[in-house]
């Protein structure tokens, strides 16, 4: 049959989990809004910590970068409110800021191991190397470069015929699930978009391993036991938060290229929604509420409170 036959796509409608029953619709926004609240409060907060502390004005507290505010809202409205169109252009705008947001934190999470790596591996070379200047341009660069690949993949899909069925089987509008509501093949433009996933996420994550193994060797150098123990606390924690985010993206990503490996669209959308927004959740208490700087901001206070007490 020909396109014009069919009857354009004016609009989209958000499905999210196609199994869930409507009993649990309320129980499962409430849970989504707990999250969007404590990770925009959590981060909010730091952001004004950050502002207001000069010591904190270093490197690794720079840029904090929330998942959720695009992704979330809509997901809350629908299982509040029935409410999960989107128009066709927002829904595209929507696609751009979330796969925009995935590569910003996957080249934000390169900057971090490369602060890590210079900080551990070279100690003394480190204040010079990697000033806030340094950061900011690193900053910039990866806001920039962030916006290349996504864009590419969005103006692509933006440009194809949408003329069936307006239903996505997602939390949020992507590329996997635009790519079933196109009309036509889109077998070259999503192996275009894959390959660019693969090259801004992987890439990045190739430099973060090679790190770390760096930084594993000058660690088991060191001489003193309680200073291995703790680099390798805070590396471990970081790395917990990088497998977080790539291992299971990467099982998202390649399960329609396996022949014999399936993925239910329940466990694909919860899968996605885990590695996208947990780390963002738990950002604040990993990377910055151990921090031995944030701790002193603390300690004067409490002292302070004990001396007003005595007296």
């Amino acid at each position: 049959m020909s396109l014009s036959n069919y009857t354009r796509v004016s609009e989209f409608v958000i499905v999210g989990f196609p199994s869930l029953q409507p009993e649990y619709f309320v129980l499962v926004a409430w849970f989504f809004f707990f999250l969007y609240v404590t990770t925009a409060v959590g981060n909010l907060l730091l952001v004004v910590m950050f502002t207001l502390e000069r010591s904190l004005h270093e490197p690794m507290y720079i840029v904090m970068v929330s998942f959720a505010t695009v992704a979330l809202p809509k997901l809350i409205a629908r299982y509040w409110w029935n409410d999960g169109s989107l128009g066709f252009h927002t829904c595209f705008f929507q696609m751009h800021m979330i796969h925009y947001f995935g590569s910003l934190n996957s080249l934000i999470l390169l900057t971090m191991a490369l602060d890590r790596y210079l900080a551990i591996c070279f100690p003394l070379r480190y204040p010079t190397m990697m000033t806030n200047q340094t950061m900011a341009g690193l900053t910039l660069f990866c806001w920039g470069i962030a916006h290349i690949f996504p864009g590419i993949s969005t103006i692509s899909f933006t440009l194809m015929p949408f003329c069936g069925p307006n239903k996505i089987i997602h939390a949020f509008c992507d590329t996997m699930s635009l790519k079933s509501l196109v009309c036509v093949d889109t077998s070259r433009q999503y192996s275009l978009a894959f390959a660019s996933a693969m090259f801004i996420l992987y890439v990045p994550l190739a430099f973060i391993i090679f790190s770390y193994i760096c930084i594993v060797i000058s660690v088991l150098r060191m001489a003193k036991g309680q200073g291995r123990m703790k680099t390798f606390s805070t590396c471990a924690t970081q790395g917990c938060i990088i497998s977080i985010y790539y291992i299971p993206r990467f099982f998202v990503y390649v399960t329609p290229f396996i022949p014999n490996l399936t993925m239910t669209p329940d466990k694909r959308i919860a899968t996605t929604i885990f590695y996208s927004l947990f780390p963002p959740v738990i950002n604040p208490f990993i990377y910055c509420l151990r921090t031995k700087e944030i701790k002193q901001i603390f300690r004067p206070q409490k002292k302070e409170n004990k001396s007003t007490v005595c007296r």
